[in-house]
């Protein structure tokens, strides 16, 4: 019994644990059997063995502290369950960033800075937290952009020396100034962009930066050292030619010196290489006169013996006693090494080779053009036989020329361009003054430009009496005049094939006027019978006893074939039929217009009745008229362009001069009353004239008839309804119709001066008569809505 007594002392003891029930930890680690009061002189619990050692001011802190409910597993390890934020929410939740378990003295500032992206450099590391976080109390950090404007732009707006704003700086502080600077001065100023050493070490910037602007300044020399560009007198930069590019020469060391012109070697003479390097002191020794480094002296310095270098020289191309020839043949200033054009990508041949060297080398001698109009554009530009320039020719002149003097000989390849060389011309190719005699700008290009005179000379057969073509190609070949061929049967008329083939010999047994060739004659060829052939013509359309005509019915000389027009594509109606062949055919027939303009333009310019023209009608006469005489009758397809014809006009739409009296077309009217205004006079019931009725008929009418007739009041500004409808229209349009008020007063101002009662004149009532009436007979029912003005009506 005692056993289960114990046993259940236990179990209530160990469920009563204030640590929760899963603590297993032996409760003498703290606790002895005195009392559970902790005892820290018996405490050997070690609080480094879980995950939040006891370090700083932790290790001196009441456990009820921090583990106020007992149960240790539910106490959190992150300080703000512990530690109250009176950051309120600035810098997170983590304390341990800034903070340690010692104090909460922040000693770690600049490695937060720095963890942030803003390390604190410079004056950035003196100044006081609040001036950059600045908020309702010392407490509060409110998280800050790391760009420079986000503290600064007050600074920048206000800054006027210079003016940041206007002269368009970057609000990028750091562009410009260094973050571990102390000041905004130049000595924290970034000019890396431009390093500030040696001679440009200043500490004036306006002595660069003149303007309002520090943007604007250029990084070249010679926008600030254009002045002593200009004044330098030893060397004369600006009379030498000196490159305006100060680093050429010179250094950032003050004063200028010492200078070093380094590209000497390379433009124009090695003075720092080969056999002269070493050998000067001076510019002067070799640029003896004064100013002028253009200038130069070879033989003064090398006190050469004319007469000994003549003879040394003697058959040397080129050679002349000066000391630019020197340079010319000698460029690296050793004797040895003379220099020699051949092996350059320019051999002298030809005319080059008596040439002066300065002739081509004005510039100097490195860089020289090998291309042709670099030294000879004036001779291109001033060619004018022919003219180089207008014909577009290629300024390479070794496309036609060789070097030989005078540009002679010269070949034009090109020549196909202008002028094709084939046949007997290919022979001539070599000889340009066949052609081209003394002028070649106007050397015409068709055959009867060259050979005009030969065209006049022919005399078998004469070409220019019988009017032959010019162009000699009809006819002949390039190869030459003979044999030559003549297209007549398909040109003209069959003369070596078909009825006529072998009948002939000579041309002048059909062109029998002597000379003329474009005469010919069937008639007195073949001896006709006038009266004969007249008979067996009798009825042939456009017959006539003439070889025009006989070559019109026989186009192939075939007494059989005679030719019949209804088989063509223009069948001979009509006016057609009687008319002479001639008259259509006056240039021959081949190829003659089957559109009627062709031959009728001067009948349709000179038509008034009506003026074709003027109305813009067609000019196909097809379209109205047929091919009948007189151009009668004629349809007019195109009516209703001009006055629509419907209703009872579409009866006598065929016949024209119902309307178009006395065969005007031009003036007639229309309107209605310009054909219509006899019935309008003539109309009694009603008397349309004595009425004033409008003389616009279809307001009425239709044009079907004039009877039914109708007026549809109702679709005008005025419907009729109540006593308006009773009306006779007369009562109303005492004056006619047009202009008619539609205002009450204009009729019934009788019926308003006349009423009594209530008197609306004494009461001065509108005379509006529609404010208080409608149009009911009897002026019944009526409203009086201002009432009121008179009298009040309420309850």
């Amino acid at each position: 019994m005692s056993l289960i007594v114990i046993f259940l002392g236990i179990v209530s003891l160990k469920a009563q644990s204030p640590h929760g029930g899963n603590f297993i930890l032996d409760c003498a680690l703290c606790h002895n059997s005195n009392s559970w009061d902790l005892d820290r002189s018996i405490y050997s619990f070690q609080h480094d063995t879980t995950e939040f050692p006891l370090e700083g001011q932790h290790a001196l802190v009441d456990c009820k502290l921090c583990h106020s409910s007992l149960i240790f597993s539910d106490t959190p390890t992150d300080c703000r369950s512990c530690h109250q934020d009176i950051h309120n929410q600035t810098v997170g939740p983590d304390c341990a960033r800034c903070h340690n378990s010692d104090h909460w003295l922040v000693e770690n500032i600049s490695q937060i800075h720095q963890e942030n992206g803003f390390p604190l450099l410079g004056v950035h590391y003196l100044v006081d937290c609040n001036d950059c976080h600045q908020a309702g109390d010392e407490l509060r950090f409110e998280p800050l952009g790391n760009e420079c404007l986000t503290c600064h732009e007050s600074d920048f707006l206000n800054t006027t020396s210079p003016n940041h704003t206007e002269a368009g700086y970057s609000s990028e502080c750091t562009e410009c100034h260094t973050i571990n600077s102390f000041a905004w001065t130049a000595s924290g100023f970034n000019h890396d962009f431009f390093p500030l050493t040696d001679g440009h070490q200043i500490e004036d910037c306006a002595q660069c930066h003149q303007g309002a602007g520090y943007s604007d300044i250029s990084g070249d020399c010679i926008s600030c050292h254009q002045q002593d560009f200009l004044a330098a007198d030893q060397p004369d930069h600006q009379q030498n030619g000196f490159s305006n590019d100060c680093a050429e020469c010179h250094s950032l060391k003050v004063n200028w010196s010492p200078a070093a012109f380094k590209g000497h070697d390379e433009e124009f003479f090695p003075i720092y290489s080969g056999a002269h390097g070493g050998e000067w002191d001076q510019c002067q020794d070799c640029h003896q006169s004064g100013n002028n480094y253009s200038l130069f002296t070879c033989l003064e310095c090398h006190e050469h013996n004319q007469g000994e270098m003549d003879k040394e020289h003697r058959n040397v191309q080129g050679y002349s006693y000066n000391s630019t020839s020197c340079l010319a043949c000698h460029p690296t200033g050793n004797s040895e090494s003379v220099f020699d054009h051949s092996r350059t990508a320019f051999p002298l041949t030809g005319s080059h080779t008596t040439v002066e060297c300065l002739e081509c080398h004005l510039n100097g001698y490195a860089g020289t053009s090998t291309q042709c109009v670099d030294c000879h554009n004036a001779d291109f530009d001033l060619a004018l036989n022919p003219d180089h320039r207008n014909l577009n020719f290629s300024s390479d002149c070794a496309s036609c020329h060789t070097t030989q003097p005078e540009w002679k000989p010269a070949l034009m390849p090109n020549h196909n361009e202008f002028f094709v060389l084939n046949g007997a011309h290919a022979g001539i190719a070599a000889d340009c003054a066949s052609c081209h005699s003394s002028d070649f700008g106007s050397t015409p290009n068709t055959c009867a430009g060259c050979h005009i005179d030969d065209y006049r000379a022919t005399t078998n057969p004469p070409h220019e009496n019988s009017g032959f073509s010019d162009d000699c190609a009809a006819c002949h070949s390039e190869n030459a005049w003979q044999p030559a061929s003549f297209d007549h049967d398909a040109m003209y008329f069959p003369i070596h094939t078909g009825a006529h083939n072998g009948t002939w010999n000579e041309c002048t047994e059909c062109h029998t006027t002597s000379g003329n060739y474009m005469a010919f004659s069937c008639v007195e060829c073949h001896e006709h019978n006038q009266d004969k052939t007249d008979a067996e013509h009798l009825g042939i359309s456009g017959y006539a006893f003439n070889s025009d005509a006989c070559i019109g019915c026989h186009p192939t000389g075939s007494a059989e074939g005679a030719f019949d027009h209804n088989t063509t594509d223009f069948p001979l109606t009509g006016a057609h039929t009687t008319v002479d062949c001639n008259q259509c055919h006056v240039n021959g027939y081949a190829g003659t217009s089957t559109i009627c303009k062709d031959c009728h333009i001067a009948d349709y310019n000179q038509a008034i009745n009506p003026n074709h023209q003027q109305l813009a009608l067609s000019n196909d006469c097809a379209s109205c008229h047929t091919t009948q005489p007189g151009w009668t009758p004629a349809t007019f397809d195109v009516h209703n362009q001009y006055y629509v014809i419907t209703g009872a006009h579409s009866a006598f739409a065929s016949d024209c001069a119902a309307c178009h009296t006395d065969a005007n077309y031009a003036n007639t009217p229309n309107t209605c009353a310009g054909c219509h205004i006899d019935d309008y006079n003539a109309t009694t019931d009603p008397n349309h004239q004595a009425e004033g009725y409008s003389t616009e008929c279809n307001i009425c009418h239709s044009q079907n008839a004039w009877e039914p007739a109708n007026f549809d009041h109702n679709q005008t500004n005025f419907p009729l309804t109540g006593a308006h409808n009773s009306v006779d229209c007369n009562q109303c349009h005492v004056n006619g119709y047009a202009g008619t008020s539609t205002i009450c007063k204009d009729c019934h101002i009788d019926d308003y001066n006349q009423a009594t009662n209530p008197n609306h004149q004494q009461l001065a009532l509108s005379n509006d008569c529609a404010s208080c009436h409608t149009t009911q007979p009897g002026w019944t029912p009526a409203t009086f809505d201002v009432h009121n003005q008179y009298y009040v009506i309420t309850g």
